[in-house]
C-alpha cells in the first residue's frame, strides 16, 4: 500500500521565499507519521523534515541549513522556504510515510517540482536609498545660494545706480 504525492511541476522564485504544498491521498490523523522534502534528482539532500502527528503541533525543521517552516492542512503538507540562493535552483521532491501504527507506508517517488530561484537585480535606487537625500539637501542649498546671490547682486545695483544718477545731479559742474 503506498501514499499518492501530488506536487506542482515547477515554481518560480523571485523574492527568495517559496512554498510548496505536497498533496497525498492518505488520511495521517492519529497516525504518527513523517513529512520531507528532499532535493535533487537522486534526493541526497534533505531539506526540511517534520515529525509527528496531528495531536499537537509539530515543528518543522532543516539539518542541512535551510530556512524552513511548514504547516500541516487536510492531506496536504506546505512547506516554506525562506532565504533560497540561485545556486538552489533544483528538483525538490516530497515524502511522506507511516511510521506507526505497522505497517510502515511510504509513497512512490513523485515527478517532483523544479524550484528555480530567480537572482534578484537590484536597482541603483535599490542599492543606495538614502543617497538621493544628500544630492537633494545639497540641490536646495545651492538653490537658496543662487537666489541669495542674485538679491544681493540686484539690490547692490540698485544701489550703486542710484548713487551714480545722485552724484551726478550733485555735480559742481
Amino acid at each position: 500500500n503506498k501514499i499518492l504525492v501530488k506536487q506542482l511541476p515547477r515554481l518560480v522564485v523571485y523574492n527568495n521565499e517559496v512554498n510548496l504544498s505536497c498533496k497525498y491521498t492518505y488520511n495521517l490523523f492519529s497516525k504518527e507519521f513523517r513529512a520531507s522534502l528532499y532535493k535533487g534528482v537522486d534526493s541526497a539532500v534533505e531539506v526540511c523534515v517534520v515529525n509527528g502527528n496531528y495531536s499537537h503541533q509539530p515543528q518543522f525543521y532543516s539539518s542541512t541549513g535551510f530556512d524552513c517552516d511548514g504547516k500541516l492542512g487536510n492531506e496536504t503538507v506546505t512547506f516554506y522556504l525562506r532565504n533560497l540562493f540561485v545556486n538552489q535552483t533544483d528538483i525538490y521532491f516530497c515524502k511522506i510515510e507511516v511510521m506507526y501504527p505497522p505497517p510502515y507506508i511510504g509513497n512512490e517517488k513523485s515527478n517532483g517540482t523544479i524550484i528555480h530561484v530567480k537572482e534578484k537585480h537590484l536597482c541603483p535606487d535599490e542599492l543606495f536609498p538614502d543617497s538621493s537625500k544628500p544630492f537633494w539637501a545639497l540641490v536646495v542649498v545651492g538653490a537658496v545660494l543662487v537666489f541669495y546671490s542674485l538679491l544681493v547682486t540686484v539690490a547692490l545695483c540698485a544701489y550703486w545706480i542710484k548713487s551714480k544718477s545722485s552724484r551726478i545731479l550733485q555735480s559742481d559742474y
